[in-house]
């Protein structure tokens, strides 16, 4: 029997869709049950468990499962010993202490002597650590919102996305302690049989990756502004520059990282750039 490599992913949720969208998007085909809690990749030696998303930190230091994409904020809280082979930019999310609306923040010193109210303890202890603070924490799983209305906690710690949670229940975010997002974690046990395959797959998501950070560029340039047009260009190596039909004219051809694509089309069109097209780009491979 070949060696299959053993990933976790979690049971449900957002984290779990936009795992199973990436497995996918690195054409791997999961046979997949309704309430399945295990599956296996008809394409690729991978087997699939599906747990929750607090378990799996011990599922890896235990070498139940090989691999996992799970929250960094979790592995952190979890996690010691445990290594990142790859950031997936995806279920991005902050772990942030709150307090009551009404209540004044002058800076990490309010939370001396305090009561919190987390999910996350060891990450709040570190913070507290960190900064010289002795607080009494309370460990809640779940609903940790609404300790401050109960009278539990002065305070809360816990993941904020839109914010809309806190606003719901009279809370304001007052120290981002960590940002997280999704990562491939590699179990301390991996066994050498199966790390080729494993590197398989990283050459796979780091594909997808580039290629959802980047868009590709085609573009056309008189060739007398040709230059100052190259000029702006980031491209992976070099541009690509094609005659066009029409005399005195190029096709330029370009990749633009996502996160400055409007900069660089504002100066292309200043440059004398015209009919730029922009295409999605669906693999990137180095």
């Amino acid at each position: 029997m070949k060696n299959r490599l053993k990933i976790a992913i979690q049971k449900s949720g957002r984290l779990h869709d936009d795992s199973i969208d990436l497995l996918k998007a690195c054409g791997i085909s999961i046979d997949n049950g309704k309430d399945q809690l295990k599956a296996m990749a008809r394409n690729f030696d991978l087997e699939v468990f599906y747990l929750r998303n607090g378990d799996i930190p011990q599922y890896l230091k235990d070498g139940v499962v090989d691999i996992a994409i799970i929250g960094e904020n979790v592995l952190i809280e979890k996690g010691e010993g445990i290594d990142i082979a790859e950031k997936l930019g995806f279920s991005k999310c902050k772990v942030s202490m709150a307090i009551p609306k009404d209540t004044p923040y002058n800076g990490v010193k309010d939370f001396d002597g305090i009561k919190i109210a987390t999910s996350y303890p060891n990450t709040v202890q570190s913070y507290l650590n960190k900064n010289g603070i002795q607080a009494d924490i309370h460990l809640i799983n779940g609903s940790v919102e609404i300790a401050p209305n109960i009278g539990l906690a002065d305070a809360i710690c816990d993941i904020v996305s839109s914010g809309s949670t806190l606003f719901k229940n009279n809370l304001k975010e007052v120290d981002v302690i960590l940002k997280s997002e999704a990562v491939l974690a590699v179990s301390p046990e991996l066994s050498s049989e199966v790390r080729p395959v494993l590197e398989k797959l990283v050459f796979r998501i780091k594909s997808v990756l580039r290629a959802r950070e980047s868009k590709y560029v085609l573009l056309n340039v008189p060739n007398e502004k040709l230059d100052a047009v190259l000029n702006i260009l980031p491209g992976m190596k070099s541009p690509t520059v094609l005659p066009l039909a029409q005399e005195g004219w190029s096709s330029v051809h370009t990749v633009i990282q996502k996160d400055s694509f409007w900069e660089v089309i504002d100066l292309l069109k200043l440059a004398g750039a015209e009919s730029i097209l922009v295409c999605p780009i669906e693999k990137m491979v180095l």
